[in-house]
């Protein structure tokens, strides 16, 4: 099957890529490398280098829907995007630009392509905003609530993707991820905090817990969640899905956690709270069980181990 990858060189979209290429698929990625990395396809190019192509190219300009309409892929996954709260805060127009004008071009091109089905990636921990903690964990048809101009694309993104639908038969399904973290995430800039803790741990640096570290998350392993985008490809059409693991985790016990994995047993450093930061969060996985027939299969305690082996050995690599 011919399909395509937008921000196919990120965290997540890698890790999509290389199941992908397993499965035989031919693969496009456009990537404008922005936070993603040609490194991260080193393993699919391995794999089949072939079937792998790479274009570098800026979801924004008209070129890209040019390269989807020549492409003629079945299937688009939708995963590049500005992806900062506090960025699209400081600069809603960029946000704009990226995460809908983006869109829209992705979209354009599939239409032009007569692609089957676009599978677009968006926010669970931000389309629903802060509800009530005993909605906890959250459903799909809890109210949308979002809280930040990121939340409000990546709300309008869902609402394009049906439009398409309606309009020219573009199917979509819309996945909402809760906070996903795992091997190639960047522990610098707007990055998650497992991410974060695995390079300063690693480093022999304090970590610090913002607040009182009983805010909780939803932490979802990234294999897990490209399976979810694999099994979106049958399945899901006209839907919005939570990707997640229902559970919540506080950011100490995460600390804790990661820092016992390591052998390592200092406290974290205490920090002032940062406002308007949502205190509990966890999205119920249970229709994407039912419709996409996925759930996830990795334990916190599994993920944070593999998570801080790759980052160990990037870390030798980089010595």
């Amino acid at each position: 099957m011919r399909v395509l990858v937008t921000g196919g060189a990120g965290f997540i979209g890698s890790a999509l890529v290389d199941q992908l290429v397993k499965r035989g698929d031919q693969v496009l990625v456009i990537d404008n490398f922005s936070t993603g990395s040609e490194k991260n396809l080193e393993d699919a190019r391995n794999a089949t280098a072939e079937d792998l192509i790479v274009e570098n190219c800026d979801i924004r300009d008209s070129e890209t829907t040019k390269l989807i309409s020549d492409y003629q892929p079945s299937i688009i996954f939708h995963l590049a995007a500005q992806v900062d709260v506090r960025a699209s805060v400081e600069d809603p127009l960029t946000d704009l630009e990226t995460n809908l004008v983006g869109l829209i071009r992705v979209l354009e091109g599939g239409r032009k392509a007569k692609t089957r089905k676009v599978i677009f990636a968006s926010s669970g921990g931000t389309i629903y905003g802060e509800p009530e903690t005993k909605e906890l964990p959250l459903n799909e048809d809890t109210p949308w609530n979002p809280l930040s101009p990121y939340g409000v694309s990546k709300l309008a993104g869902g609402l394009y993707v049906n439009t398409y639908d309606s309009i020219h038969g573009l199917k979509g399904t819309t996945l909402a991820l809760a906070n996903v973290y795992g091997p190639r995430q960047d522990p610098h800039g707007e990055a998650g905090v497992v991410a974060i803790f695995a390079g300063k741990l690693l480093n022999g640096e304090p970590c610090t817990v913002y607040g009182t570290g009983m805010q909780t998350r939803d932490f979802v392993y990234v294999e897990d969640v490209a399976s979810a985008f694999v099994a979106s490809i049958e399945n899901g059409d006209g839907k919005l899905l939570n990707i997640g693991t229902g559970t919540e985790t506080s950011i100490q016990h995460l600390y804790k956690e990661m820092a016992l994995a390591l052998g390592i047993d200092s406290k974290a450093e205490e920090g002032e709270g940062r406002p308007g930061e949502i205190e509990r969060s966890s999205l119920n996985p249970l229709l994407a069980e039912k419709i996409l027939g996925w759930k996830p299969e990795t334990s916190l305690k599994d993920g944070i181990h593999s998570t801080l082996e790759w980052f160990k050995l990037k870390r030798q690599e980089n010595s």
